[in-house]
């Protein structure tokens, strides 16, 4: 059964449950033709904020000045008020601070790291892909979907192998969850949790530094001194968040885009279109952060509509990315589209630092998939995330043929 498309006066962005129970993409298609920047009035529990719907808009809206992030980049917690890590995590830092800031976390990530962590994504998809080829059925977001993008970035930070488990699931909650009865109260608790444990592990490796990211991070000078602990933990937060959620969601809709258009599958197999293009494609079609924040620090016109400084302004990549201006015929998944100009990383100076590992880790499992498997089948109904930041599901139950 088709679900309902929403209505503008049913429209409420905070609560996850718009996103599960309705036609979402429909929603966009009619916002981008009829109010595709326009005012969402506030809740019993929010103050309103602006929505922009628009590639045209949102593209250089990632360039503005006249926007900021330090109070928050996710719709819950800027809808709270400021964000406790403004000013000292990466992602909620505005200039002259970020662009110093911003080098020092990519100096971790010399050609050498990359290079090895890059094969070991490879080496542990590839284990992990055929380890369940010929099972019965399993959870693809269980066995490999949760498995590569938390232990890539804790094999760069040198998260003891023992600690990950818990990492993740605090990850999980931190953000979204499968569950509608989880409170703001359980994902900023989660939150608190892995800020604290990156405490604890960024002062080990600052009194016994070694060879990983984190001893680099709290052994080098930002214009003039050492970070503070807080701001190392914060900042290992960050690589967590970005890197883990989006990926884990992309992969999971990747495999389901995958089993439900047969057609590009039998392409990918057969070498009619490169894993570099399917991999672009993934991205656009799941687009994994539906939405980012910024509060405005000065009035600007947005395609003629009037935002006063001090309005939170919300970015909404999933209908950009399916923007019919931009992409032809944007609800067909096409592996070999080109251009595909996605913004499912962001754009401007604060462009996901972890894009490289993400398509990293689709270009891996793309690659297992299609060495792997001859034939994917669904085994039961996806159970989506209930989150109005994350676009996609938390379980895909499937069974995978030997090629």
């Amino acid at each position: 059964m088709s679900q309902p498309a929403l209505g503008e006066r049913s429209l409420d962005l905070t609560d996850p449950a718009t996103f599960v129970d309705n036609d979402v993409h429909g929603f966009w298609r009619e916002v981008r033709a009829q109010r595709p920047v326009h005012w969402h009035e506030a809740t019993d529990r929010h103050p309103g904020f602006w929505v922009v719907a628009r590639y045209s808009d949102i593209q250089p809206l990632f360039h503005s000045e006249a926007l900021s992030s330090a109070r928050g980049n996710v719709l819950d917690v800027v809808l709270r008020g400021d964000d406790s890590a403004g000013g000292s995590m990466l992602a909620v830092t505005d200039p002259p601070r970020h662009r110093p800031l911003r080098n020092l976390m990519w100096s971790a990530f010399t050609p050498r790291v990359l290079g090895e962590v890059v094969e070991q994504i490879r080496q542990r998809t590839d284990r992990l892909v055929s380890a369940v080829v010929e099972l019965d059925e399993f959870d693809f977001a269980a066995e490999i979907a949760d498995q590569v993008p938390i232990n890539t970035i804790c094999d760069l930070l040198s998260v003891p192998v023992e600690d990950r488990p818990e990492l993740l699931q605090w990850n999980k909650m931190a953000l979204s969850s499968d569950r509608a009865d989880s409170s703001e109260l359980d994902a900023i608790s989660a939150r608190n949790e892995i800020v604290l444990y990156f405490m604890e592990l960024a002062q080990e490796r600052r009194d016994d530094p070694g060879e990983d990211v984190i001893s680099m991070l709290a052994t080098t000078e930002v214009e003039g001194r050492l970070l503070t602990v807080e701001e190392l933990a914060v900042n290992c937060y960050s690589l967590i968040l970005g890197g883990d959620e989006t990926s884990r969601v992309s992969a999971i809709c990747a495999v389901l885009a995958l089993i439900e258009n047969p057609e590009q599958w039998r392409a990918l197999r057969t070498g009619e279109v490169s894993v570099e293009s399917a991999v672009e494609e993934v991205l656009r079609w799941s687009s994994p952060a539906m939405h980012l924040a910024r509060t405005a620090i000065r009035d600007f016109d947005v395609d003629g509509t009037k935002v006063r400084s001090g309005d939170i302004v919300t970015l909404w990549t999933i209908s950009a990315n399916n923007d019919e201006t931009v992409f032809e015929d944007p609800r067909r998944f096409t592996l070999s589209r080109s251009p595909n100009k996605h913004l499912s990383f962001g754009h401007g100076p604060h462009y996901c630092l972890g894009a490289f590992l993400g398509r990293s880790e689709l270009n891996a499992l793309l690659s297992a998939l299609v060495a792997r498997v001859g034939r994917m089948e669904q085994r039961g109904a996806p159970r989506p995330i209930f989150s109005n930041f994350l676009n996609g599901y938390e379980s895909l139950p499937v069974h995978f043929e030997s090629r």
